[in-house]
């Protein structure tokens, strides 16, 4: 007993239902061992409608698997009588003349097409007398004029198009007999900037002992809020997929970090515990006031141009970027010593590296941006010639928080930089110049300036390579670097001592001491006019 839909297919007589047609009989017309008068019926049945009303009712039987698969139409009368007289000849059953047939007329598919189409679509040729061959083989009715005329046997139901036949002619005649040809690579194109710049920052992190890694672009919309991103957060704002591979992660990342701390994880339970991973891929990021979805292009054509451009307007930002994650001992120990953990210095290091090998200047600020801890996160932002900065990501230590919520050891670090911003500016650089050797020594001078505790060590070194290539003797100093900073009693509450050795060196001679100390001087001297830096003398 099954409660109806009225969808649902039946074969009807006076006493009512007697079958669920294609899929299962009743009980009152089912065959027993008593049975002595049968009726054989065979039909044809839609093979939608079948396959909805075994579903429906969970009804799975051999003739429902056949029929929603599709059956020959024209099966059913040559079918019955083939039942008949089987039973006749071997059942010593006795056949009562006559024979009930209902039809509905159905439309008859002619399909017209060119007799160089499979040609076309193979990229060989094989005449109209083979395709009219073997499209006879199969069953259909060839007419042929100017273009073929094409009528597919009743048991053919899949042969709809003009592709569908040219398929038939490809397969008779053999896959393997097409012939194949790779295509010419233009010369002298070779990678673009952007792909050599990606291939210089992956082999510049792999040298500094990172591991690559690709992970899954799809992100849940939980990892925004384990990433600790504020509520107005840009990255917060992430594209839905529309059939998702799992519901638990349906949207496109913005950012690399999620897979990557899922990765550190998964390392984590197989057992290393000391680990430095990096990624190279895009990121999905929406545009503001971006709401039209994509529309779905026809597939029988090429998208015209103002298509084109709606699909492009419908895609969100998808730029480029590294990340980096690192946690453990960053030098291992040993015999030579206790090691060393990795801290938020290795992060920056990292994106300075990377930025290094990009070829564009660059500076390195404090900052506070999610999810990095509040005091031990910096800021890098790339120098266009103009002067102009603009963000090209941060490094520094995770948030305990985020730590915490991603299941990553304490003072875990990481570091995330856009390689679009990256490379815009580094295509206006132009090729790379090598730099000129010069065979003559170098001459070093260490200075200890004092500053507030507000002036950031950038803006100190900035001071000074400035003053350094204004000097009288300009283009001498060929190295600013930072080796120690100091805040105690000793320069006063509110003050820090930062020390730089400066790096001198002249192309065509050796350097004197007046030279290099004249530079220093002039280097010096900018430093207080633009900070306020005090030269510390002796204690």
């Amino acid at each position: 007993v099954r409660d109806l839909d009225p969808d649902d297919i039946l074969i009807t007589d006076s006493s009512g239902p007697i079958s669920m047609a294609g899929t299962m009989g009743g009980l009152a017309t089912e065959v027993s061992e008593s049975s002595t008068d049968l009726v054989v019926e065979a039909a044809h049945f839609s093979a939608a409608g079948t396959a909805r009303m075994s579903r429906r009712h969970r009804l799975f039987s051999e003739a429902s698997y056949r029929f929603e698969r599709g059956v020959d139409r024209e099966l059913p009368l040559r079918a019955s009588a083939k039942a008949v007289a089987m039973l006749a000849a071997l059942g010593g059953a006795r056949v009562v003349p006559g024979c009930t047939h209902a039809q509905v007329d159905v439309p008859t598919v002619t399909i017209t097409m060119a007799a160089d189409y499979p040609d076309q679509v193979a990229g060989q040729v094989y005449g109209r007398a083979t395709v009219e061959q073997r499209l006879r083989e199969v069953g259909c009715e060839v007419s042929s004029q100017d273009q073929l005329s094409v009528v597919p046997p009743s048991w053919r139901p899949d042969l709809l198009a003009r592709h569908d036949l040219a398929e038939e002619v490809i397969r008779l005649e053999g896959y393997d007999n097409i012939g194949t040809r790779l295509p010419r690579a233009t010369a002298g194109r070779g990678l673009t900037p952007a792909q050599r710049m990606q291939r210089s920052v992956g082999r510049a992190l792999a040298d500094a002992g990172y591991v690559e890694v690709l992970s899954q672009p799809f992100v849940s919309a939980e990892d925004a809020d384990r990433l600790q991103l504020p509520a107005g957060d840009p990255r917060r704002r992430a594209t839905r997929l529309a059939n998702p591979l799992s519901e638990d992660e349906p949207y496109l990342r913005t950012t690399l970090l999620p897979g990557l701390l899922r990765a550190c994880a998964f390392n984590i339970g197989r057992g290393f515990s000391d680990l430095g991973l990096y990624e190279v891929g895009l990121v999905f990021r929406p545009r503001p006031g971006q709401q039209r979805p994509a529309p779905i292009l026809a597939v029988d054509r090429g998208p015209a141009p103002e298509e084109v451009a709606l699909l492009e307007a419908a895609l969100p930002d998808q730029p480029s970027r590294v990340g980096a994650v690192l946690f453990g001992a960053r030098d291992l120990p040993g015999w030579w010593g206790s090691g060393r953990p990795a801290g938020w210095q290795d992060a920056v290091e990292a994106a300075r590296q990377v930025l290094r090998v990009s070829r564009v200047p660059f500076r390195v600020e404090q900052d506070q941006h999610e999810p990095w801890h509040p005091g031990r996160c910096a800021a890098l932002y790339v120098v266009a010639e103009d002067g102009t900065r603009r963000l090209a990501g941060h490094a520094g230590e995770l948030h305990p928080r985020v730590i915490e919520a991603f299941r990553v050891p304490p003072r875990t670090c990481a570091m995330e930089l856009d390689l679009s911003v990256i490379g815009a500016i580094a295509e206006r650089l132009g090729p790379v110049a090598a730099p000129a050797v010069s065979p003559y020594p170098v001459a070093t001078q260490d200075v200890a300036l004092v500053v507030d505790a507000t002036v950031a060590a950038a803006d100190v070194q900035a001071a000074l390579a400035a003053g350094a290539a204004d000097a009288v003797d300009g283009g001498l100093l060929e190295e600013v670097r930072l080796f120690d900073v100091y805040t105690g009693e000793q320069v006063g509450e509110g003050r820090k001592s930062l020390a730089y050795t400066l790096r001198f060196r002249a192309p065509d001679r050796t350097l004197t001491d007046e030279e290099t100390t004249a530079v220093r001087d002039a280097a010096v001297a900018e430093a207080a006019r633009r900070v306020g830096a005090v030269l510390r003398g002796p204690a």
